[in-house]
């Protein structure tokens, strides 16, 4: 009984020393739980960013000095008391709660920081403001975060947009040397004559003489809106992945109430990045306008729109541009984020008009997007389960 006392008695103390953690101290919390070791130096960095007890009157304050040194130290202290992904809401959150975007400017900030999606788009937000002795550490982090997301990425989209590819282009009367026998076969085995131990092959399977050939055109159309960040980031690097299969010919459009094309540079994602400018107005038809205007072969063309459609130009021209292009042949993508957030505020009366011209939005994360991008070329339903309405 003794053992089982003092078992319930450990996790007890383990209770206590949990809810000390997070009340942040004073007599106002009530634990009475006293912290020692290495709990002291996490509570301290958790006190800087989300308050501690002051004068003991349960009153919450929060700062980090605002000095460079200090948030420096802070930095390193977070890194060594919690994980990674720990480490990037915590500053992400002293970013947004105690204003700590100008710090980062500075380099010795940047080579201290734990890189990740959102801090590439506080930095890319910073772009224009950034002191040129800044720069190349900034870019040097944005790379970092870039690699991770094409060593995550880029092997399956490849794979996955290849075999919808190979799909879209598999042609019933093939010429004898374009038949691929292994499909034909196995399409065929139904026709199997045990007498004469062959399968008749009513139906041949097998590729187009322009396989090798550019066979779809897909034109990525970013909000480079402030809320589009994480968005960004990914369809930078998604569009780099596809520019780099010879089979699709990629357009990287982005805008706010101006359109700039950065196609010419796909081959560098970091440039892509920094050619964005995020925050300013939006406007959605002009953007679309230039897309259509670059539109050559509609019945082989994907155009995916990645926005919270929150429409600052002509709305009835855009939802006329969505349905034209449809009309012609193209196939029309809304994606509302393309992120892990999940689907941000967005204009939910364009996204429900959209969904009536046949382009249902919703939001989508970066591991789903080869499968939306796949189902798209193929002219199959999108795999989301869940559009916005």
């Amino acid at each position: 009984m003794s053992g089982t006392g003092d078992v319930m008695s450990a996790d007890g103390g383990e209770r206590l020393r949990r809810w000390r953690m997070v009340l942040g101290g004073g007599e106002a919390e009530g634990t009475g739980a006293v912290l020692g070791g290495q709990d002291v130096g996490m509570d301290a960095a958790l006190g800087a960013l989300y308050g501690g007890a002051d004068g003991g009157k349960g009153e919450r304050s929060a700062g980090l000095g605002g000095s460079a040194p200090n948030v420096a130290r802070w930095l390193g202290d977070i890194r060594t008391y919690f994980p990674s992904s720990v480490v990037q809401v915590m500053q992400r959150d002293a970013i947004a709660r105690l204003g700590l975007s100008t710090l980062l400017m500075e380099p010795e900030m940047l080579e201290a920081v734990e890189p990740d999606v959102h801090l590439v788009g506080t930095l890319l937000s910073l772009n224009k403001a950034m002191p040129e002795t800044t720069r190349e550490t900034a870019r040097a982090v944005v790379r970092k975060v870039v690699e991770q997301l094409e060593k995550r990425l880029a092997t399956r989209t490849r794979a996955t947009l290849t075999g919808a590819l190979d799909r879209s282009a598999r042609v019933s009367r093939p010429r004898h040397a374009d038949i691929d026998w292994n499909r034909t076969i196995r399409a065929n085995l139904k026709n199997y004559l045990p007498e004469y131990r062959t399968v008749v092959p009513e139906r041949l399977i097998g590729y187009g003489r322009a396989a090798q050939s550019v066979k779809k055109e897909v034109i990525l159309c970013i909000d480079q809106s402030g809320s589009m960040a994480a968005s960004v980031v990914y369809a930078s690097v998604f569009g780099a992945v596809l520019a780099s299969m010879r089979s699709i010919a990629t357009r990287l459009v982005v805008f706010d109430t101006a359109v700039v094309d950065l196609t010419d540079q796909l081959d560098d994602p970091v440039d892509v990045l920094f050619g964005t400018q995020l925050g300013g107005g939006t406007d959605i038809n002009r953007a679309l306008a230039y897309c259509q205007s670059k539109i050559t072969r509609p019945a082989d063309t994907v155009v995916v729109l990645i926005s919270d459609l929150y429409e600052g130009g002509i709305r009835d021209e855009m939802l006329k541009r969505v349905a034209a292009m449809k009309r012609s042949g193209v196939e029309f993508v809304t994606l509302l984020a393309l992120s892990d957030e999940g689907a941000p505020a967005y204009d939910r009366e364009h996204a429900a008009a959209l969904a009536a011209l046949g382009a249902p939005a919703f939001a989508c994360t970066p591991d789903l997007f080869p499968d939306v991008m796949a189902a798209a070329l193929e002219k199959r339903p999108l795999p989301d389960p869940r559009p916005a309405s």
